[in-house]
Parts: C-alpha cells; structure tokens; sequence
C-alpha cells in the first residue's frame, strides 16, 4: 500500500540534506516500533517540486511525497500518526493524504526512481558503494532483495533486479546522511519474478538503505 502526501508550501528553503527529518516524522508516527535498524519492508520519496536555490531547495507549490509498505498496517499506522501529529520539520506540514492500493503489475516492470538506489558492500576492512557503472550491482540488488522477500515470509525464487542501461541519462548522486557520504544512482530499474514479487518490490524499494529514503519506485 501506497499513501501520497501533500506538504504545506516552506516559507524558507530546506536543506539538501534533509532526509533524517523524514525518517524522524515517520518513525514518529509509527510511534514504539520494532521497524527502525532492522530491515526495512518499507520505501519513501524524495520530494517532489523542489528546486535548488543557495544551500537549499526552495518549493514554489506544495511538495509532493510518498510512502508505500508491503504491510498495509504500517501505513495505516503512519495515517493515524498523522492525524495526531502532521508536522515534520523546516514548515513542513502534512495537509492531504491520498490512499493508493496495490496496482497490478506483470512478471516484468520498469520502474523509474523516486529516490536514488544506494548499494553498499562490505569488502574486507572497507564499505564499497555500488553504482549502476559496476557490473556486479545487478547481483547485489537482487541479493537484498531475496533477503526482504524471505523476511516477509514470501517465495524469493526466479527474482530478478537490474538497472535499465539502456536508460540514456543515468547519474549518480553524493547525499550526505547525518554525516555519511552515501554515493547512490539515479537509475531506472527493471524488475523480473512473479507479479507478488514485483509488486512486493513496488512496495518496499530496491537496494540498501530503503528505510532512510534510498530506492523507492514510481
């Protein structure tokens, strides 16, 4: 399940690195949970109708932002929290939410990105960040992503992920999260396996990190 979310206009800019108050407006309204540090069966956004002015990003309309879940009680939980408590940070306010059920989708789906895909591997002593120039990326996206499906209790079997190369601007982006430089691509994806399994990865994003807003799917 699906929920979009229209903000109330900022009257100042937000800063780029922005994405720990999302995370803390979420785990917020979930109040007590066993989510946070574990992985995540959850994606959100990046949001949308900012444009960059200074330090920050300015947003002449409302911003736009979504968060999905494979577990149709976490959203509802987050829409109760909501009610009780809107705000989240820098003017940024909760006004309208919008409900979305699963769509139907097939055995194969490209997918845009609503946030960029970060992957990270620990290589020896160092943690590797793999972008959609390395050839093994493919494997790692697939890999996670047989680890949430066994998490959920869902057949993990035949799943496939891979970034659409065929794309004609992919790019990659440094996003700093309280203090960690993260080095993530923006990069349409091509999700193959049964229409759960694609749906399931609809739902909860791709990569690592989903639960701090990397990997979310349009």
């Amino acid at each position: 399940m699906r929920i979009h979310l229209s903000l109330s206009k900022p009257q100042k800019s937000i800063p780029f690195d922005h994405q720990p108050s999302l995370v803390g407006a979420i785990h917020k309204w979930l109040g007590e949970n066993e989510i946070h540090g574990r992985t995540s069966l959850h994606s959100f956004s990046s949001l949308v109708g900012g444009k960059k002015s200074g330090e920050g990003l300015i947003f002449p309309y409302s911003p736009k932002w979504f968060i999905s879940a494979h577990n149709n009680e976490v959203i509802k939980t987050i829409i109760r929290g909501i009610q009780i408590d809107p705000i989240i940070n820098f003017g940024l306010e909760v006004i309208e939410v919008v409900i979305q059920d699963n769509p139907i989708l097939g055995n194969m789906e490209k997918f845009s990105v609503a946030s960029p895909v970060f992957i990270k591997r620990r290589i020896g002593e160092s943690v590797k960040h793999f972008t959609f120039e390395d050839a093994d990326s493919d494997i790692h996206l697939t890999e996670t992503l047989i680890t949430k499906l066994n998490k959920a209790g869902l057949n993990s079997e035949n799943i496939e992920v891979c970034f659409d190369r065929s794309y004609s601007r992919p790019l990659t982006k440094l996003i700093n999260y309280n203090g960690i430089k993260n080095r993530a691509s923006i990069c349409p994806v091509i999700v193959r396996g049964s229409p759960e399994q694609v749906l399931f990865a609809w739902n909860v994003g791709v990569g690592n990190s989903t639960g701090i807003g990397f990997g979310a799917l349009n």
